[in-house]
């Protein structure tokens, strides 16, 4: 059984400074986390299951760059004495707090922690408290690809199969928004029809 004090101590670090530009030159009108998704933000959802998991979170809006791996570095760093962090972009926000738990929970005894749906590679990614230095110096767009890929090489990254493609469905683009929409919209259909979900 794996701590809860230890587990407790990780954060998830939610990425919220992206320009959208993607999204804006697809149609849509506000920045993507603010756009409307059923009654509510697309962060909102994101940081509803990031509360119901049970852990910490912090909410980058805004970095020293304008790259993935400046929000993570400028997380990270607020952060300092977390035993570990989960990086987890704000637009997924069909990604469920049994996952993010998941990924919290087996990084107690990993060092990265990468969650797998269906085959793909999502998010949260979790790093441990030993790739603090090397989270704080990143820069730029590539996020932590570099980090995952070094312990890779090294046999230390746990690829965690989750039963959740939340982990893999984020928002770019207005047509992701109105897949998302759809996904929503028969998942309320098919439990309002009294089947379990």
């Amino acid at each position: 059984m794996v701590p809860n004090s230890l587990v407790n101590s990780l954060v998830v670090i939610v990425l919220a400074a992206g320009r959208g530009s993607r999204f804006r030159a697809s149609g849509g009108t506000t920045s993507k986390l603010q756009a409307d998704l059923h009654g509510k933000p697309i962060l909102e959802h994101v940081l509803a299951a990031v509360e119901r998991s049970g852990l910490g979170v912090h909410v980058v809006h805004s970095a020293r760059g304008d790259g993935m791996a400046d929000s993570i570095a400028e997380g990270v760093r607020a952060t300092a004495n977390a035993s570990g962090w989960l990086v987890l972009p704000g637009d997924l926000p069909l990604v469920t707090a049994q996952s993010i738990r998941s990924v919290a929970a087996a990084l107690v005894d990993n060092l990265v922690v990468v969650p797998v749906s269906s085959g793909e590679k999502g998010h949260p990614v979790g790093f441990g408290r030993e790739c603090f230095d090397e989270l704080v110096a990143l820069s730029g767009e590539a996020g932590a690809v570099s980090i995952v890929r070094r312990y890779r090489a090294e046999g230390r990254v746990l690829q965690l199969e989750v039963n959740d493609p939340g982990i893999l469905t984020d928002i770019d683009t207005l047509e992701d928004l109105q897949r998302v929409r759809g996904l929503l919209e028969a998942s309320v259909q098919f439990r309002g029809s009294g089947e379990q979900v």
